[in-house]
């Protein structure tokens, strides 16, 4: 049989991608000495298979490395003692560059670099110290018991790659059938006699069965986000040890799922908050000594879902926030000069400011401004929200609420003027209804919702709908954060699932508007996008121009 290079390399970067993360993560764990020997030999297994499948496909110098990072490792194991911290950082640094030849190897031929040539020689040099001896080659590397070279793959159970864009299409293809079968049923629905209603139960039958295949497209979706927090355990140790600081990581919810876009746009922020802790939060070991706590500090990074959300904490006990900094330097920005912020939560929004920073100096992790702005703009894009809440000397709490999925979302339609919005489920409260005393022009106004004051903006008005108000208006009650407002529409139409479809270049930037979506009337709906609609209410000269009314 010919040998397909293109099948064979494709496969092997994706196996060894998946071999390097968990040799890190085996790594990590054996550092934390919560794995037993074990986690050596399968590291072992990766290096070895590694270096024969590049052997297999001809790339020397990844070989050259692998081999020399397999070597290491036997030495390691025919010592059979614990691995020093020292070692476990060399093999992490081996890690990496072989990730970087590995991702080389899609496009050319990779050659080791001077730097990748250095940690060559440190490896082969540990080996002299572990085993006082130059190591020997291996006889038959990368061939099996025919003579033959090989790609290795281990038994597991059978997977399947697929590329986002494809799951996207077919996403979007069942989505569009279910929606052609609900137009369907509206049709069916007006015949007459039996035969009527016998149409109608086999196309009640195939809409059950597309929403079963949607829901199973979106399961193919759907991955563990327990590969984004275990990187944090990794970035927490680099980051720690390169400023002088003690600091471990304790990883829950690993096996809550979310859909892979959202996995894929959420690194970044969790990266971004372990600096943030590092730099911010976890003092140096004398001082932490000094105020009674234990030298080596704690970040705890959990993911849990509620509904249907993912909610993400990242926790650590280091020193908190200091409310006197972060108002002083906002009052430097022009900031609650006039009157000061209502809440500790109210105040840390300032953080998410671009620019913002209380660092007295500019390092290599902070004092440039930049941080918790890029947070809130990721997974703003996901249509999530951040809060911080923190206790000075103590430590400091991140939460981050993301959907599942970006692709599908539960919503409540309503109508505004002539248009169908959809507004998001996960931020819906409840509904109310203005009395006919306040139905008078005017886009804003106060309810006072069972003794509590709760501003509402007209829909129609903020999107600009010259129709005239008609004879009932209901209020949706929604939240964010800590914030609730109303939104004032001409109609409720009730829940539905809406497939989340980008708007085109011209609408993009609308303030308010998340996407937009097939309505099962076939028209284009809009999807609301609850944050940035209440914003805009609280950034503006917001004032109330209906009267103040009583709802129960």
């Amino acid at each position: 049989m010919d040998f397909d290079r293109d099948a064979v390399l494709t496969s092997f970067l994706a196996e060894s991608q998946e071999g390097l993360d968990s040799m890190e993560q085996s790594l990590l764990a054996m550092e934390s000495a919560s794995g037993g020997p074990e986690l050596l030999h399968e590291i072992f297994r990766t290096a070895h298979t590694i270096k024969g499948n590049a052997t297999a496909l001809q790339f020397d110098d990844l070989k050259s490395f692998a081999h020399a990072t397999e070597d290491l490792l036997d030495a390691l194991r025919e010592q059979n003692r614990e691995v020093s911290a020292d070692l476990i950082t060399l093999l992490l640094r081996a890690v990496d560059e072989t990730r970087a030849l590995v991702k080389a190897c899609a496009n050319e031929t990779p050659r080791l670099t001077p730097e990748q040539q250095q940690l060559r020689k440190q490896m082969a040099d540990q080996v002299t110290v572990l085993s006082g001896k130059i190591p020997a080659s291996h006889p038959g590397e990368g061939q099996s018991a025919g003579g033959k070279t090989e790609v290795a793959t281990e038994a597991s159970a059978p997977t399947l790659r697929a590329s986002i864009d494809k799951l996207d299409r077919m996403l979007n293809l069942t989505s569009e059938i279910v929606i052609v079968q609900g137009r369907l049923h509206r049709l069916i629905d007006k015949l007459d006699g039996d035969f009527g209603r016998e149409i109608l139960e086999v196309q009640a039958e195939a809409e059950r069965l597309f929403r079963d295949l949607q829901d199973e497209v979106m399961g193919v979706r759907m991955v563990p986000i327990g590969s984004v927090l275990r990187q944090a355990v990794r970035s927490v140790r680099d980051l720690a040890n390169a400023h002088s600081k003690l600091a471990r990581v304790e990883v829950t919810g690993g096996e809550v799922e979310v859909d892979t876009t959202v996995l894929e746009r959420v690194k970044d922020a969790l990266l971004h908050m372990v600096r943030n802790a590092i730099d911010h939060g976890i003092e140096a070991p004398p001082i932490r000594k000094k105020r009674g706590k234990h030298p080596c500090g704690l970040i705890k990074v959990s993911a849990a879902q509620v509904g249907g959300s993912v909610v993400l904490r990242l926790e650590d006990d280091g020193a908190g926030l200091s409310r006197t900094k972060i108002l002083q330097k906002a009052k430097q920005m022009g900031l609650f000069v006039d009157a000061g912020p209502s809440s500790d939560s109210e105040l840390y929004q300032v953080l998410f400011r671009p620019g913002f920073s209380t660092a007295e100096s500019v390092t290599d992790l902070s004092g440039r401004g930049v941080g918790l702005d890029v947070v809130r703009r990721n997974i703003e894009a996901l249509h999530g929200t951040v809060d911080i809440g923190s206790e000075e000397g103590k430590g400091t709490i991140v939460t981050i609420r993301l959907p599942l999925t970006v692709a599908i979302i539960d919503g409540f339609s309503v109508v505004a003027g002539n248009d169908t919005f959809v507004v998001p489920q996960e931020h819906v409260i409840e509904c109310t209804e203005l009395t006919a005393a306040h139905r008078q022009p005017g886009s804003s106004g106060i309810l006072n919702l069972r003794g509590k004051a709760l501003p509402y903006i007209r829909l129609r008005e903020v999107f600009g709908s010259s129709e005239e108000v008609p004879d009932r208006e209901n209020v949706v009650v929604v939240k964010v954060g800590e914030f609730r407002a109303g939104i004032a529409v001409d109609q409720l139409l009730g829940g539905m699932q809406a497939v989340i479809k980008p708007l085109g270049k011209i609408f993009r930037g609308i303030s308010g508007i998340a996407g937009s979506t097939i309505l099962p009337d076939g028209r284009v709906g809009l999807i609301i996008d609850v944050p940035d609609l209440l914003q805009g209410m609280m950034q503006s000269n917001w004032q109330p121009q209906v009267g103040y009314q009583t709802t129960q």
